[in-house]
Formats: C-alpha cells, structure tokens, sequence
C-alpha cells in the first residue's frame, strides 16, 4: 500500500451494512458492520403506504422476500409481515446515534408519492437534532433524482446532500446540482479520472460506491475520495488500516 495518498482520511461506510455476510438492511448486517468497524451506515429508504420509511432498495420484496408485494402499497405491518427482518429508519437512527455511526441515506426514485420521502426523512432528523449533534455523527441524503437534493435543499438548507450519478445523467447532474457531495460509482471514476479532478477542484467532496476489492480500495484512496460504500466492512478495514 505504499504510496497512497494518507489512505486514514478516507471513510468505508457499510452498504446496506455488512451485506456481504448478512441479508441487507436488516439488523444483523449492521450490527455486523459495526463489529466489522464500519465507520458509518448507507441504506436505502422507500416509504409504506402508510408512510413509515422503511430500509428497503427496489421497488417490490421479490429480492428478500420472493414476495411480488410493492412496498408502496402495502403497510408497514404487511411488509412485517412477510418480511419480519425488515427495519425502519427510526431503528436505524437509534442504532447510529447509539453507535457514533455516520450515515447516508438513500432516498429511492420514481415512487408514486413522490418527494414524500424527503419530507418524511428530513422531520424525522429535525425531531432527533439535538441526539444527533450530540453523538457527533454525520448525515448525508443522496439520491439519483435531480429533483429530490433540491426539494431537500429547500427543505433544509443545513443538511448534506449527495448527488449520486448515473451514467446517462453523470454531465448535468454534476453541472447543476446545489449538492456539497458527489456519488458516481468506482467504475465511473476508474473509466474516467478526471471526474475526480473535477469534483475536487469545484470544491466538492466524493462518496463513491460500491467499493469491495483490495484494488479498488487502494485506488479510491490514492486519488482522494472522501468516503466509500462497501458491502465488506471487515475487509475494507484490513486494506485501509
């Protein structure tokens, strides 16, 4: 590893926890993520019917559940039910705050509710200000939407923002984002490495995902990225130090 560029500063956050052992977004990937030494939580958030946020990616629970349930249709007791190991952004907080663990929250895009999510997220941070300032944790939301870093701007002014990208949207998205973050994934910048001179000379920092291999690590590293998503805490650690 020698050569890298003081690879300490660099942060590993525990996608979805340590989801490379446990099933993702559930209790036991984060309490393994701690024991791992994550030193922050990513997740992914969408919001029941009956607008509880939930820790939850796609759109349906055919992944975890073999369910063709949608998350927006169905209450939060009716994913419980056919999901038991599902949890809720609150138990996420209370595990964070409890834990000194950072965090960045995904907010999920298309959804038939719209910016609901951010509202429901953002009163859900303003409720725990003071806990939160208290544990001395940080908190980015992220999203592929444009539109969703600018309602939460709007919002709230005080929260970091990550604007994450995808490969049709990498150019406007970078150019006209209010976001202090930007979030391409570690095949976006090893194919393009001047994305991340651009970023740090507009002043920006860089989250990128999803960040596994020995490789990978070191080179996310070498060229200055604040901090990475890995579904491999314990690895991360042992390459990072």
């Amino acid at each position: 590893m020698a050569g890298l560029r003081n690879n300490k500063e660099m942060k590993f956050y525990a996608h979805r926890g340590a989801s490379a052992d446990f099933p993702e977004h559930t209790m036991a990937a984060y309490l393994g993520a701690i024991e791992q030494g994550a030193l922050g939580f990513e997740c992914d958030i969408r919001i029941t019917k009956d607008e509880i946020p939930i820790l939850w990616h796609d759109a349906n629970m055919k992944k975890e559940a073999k369910s063709a349930a949608i998350i927006a249709n169905r209450t939060y007791a009716q994913i419980k039910e056919i999901y038991p190991a599902v949890m809720t952004l609150n138990e996420l907080l209370d595990l964070a705050i409890t834990h000194k663990k950072s965090l960045a929250l995904e907010t999920k895009h298309p959804v038939p509710t719209g910016n609901r999510v951010e509202e429901l997220v953002i009163a859900e941070l303003q409720n725990r200000k003071d806990a939160i300032k208290k544990s001395g944790i940080e908190i980015a939301m992220m999203s592929f939407s444009w539109f969703a870093i600018e309602k939460i701007k709007k919002m709230d002014p005080t929260i970091k923002t990550v604007m994450l990208l995808g490969d049709l949207t990498n150019k406007m998205s970078r150019r006209f984002t209010s976001a202090q973050v930007i979030g391409p994934s570690v095949e976006m910048i090893k194919k393009s490495p001047e994305l991340v001179t651009d970023v740090k000379k507009s002043g920006k920092e860089l989250y990128v995902w999803t960040v596994d291999s020995t490789e990978d690590l070191q080179y996310c590293a070498s060229v200055g990225v604040d901090v990475v998503m890995t579904n491999r805490p314990a690895h991360a650690r042992s390459v990072l130090g």
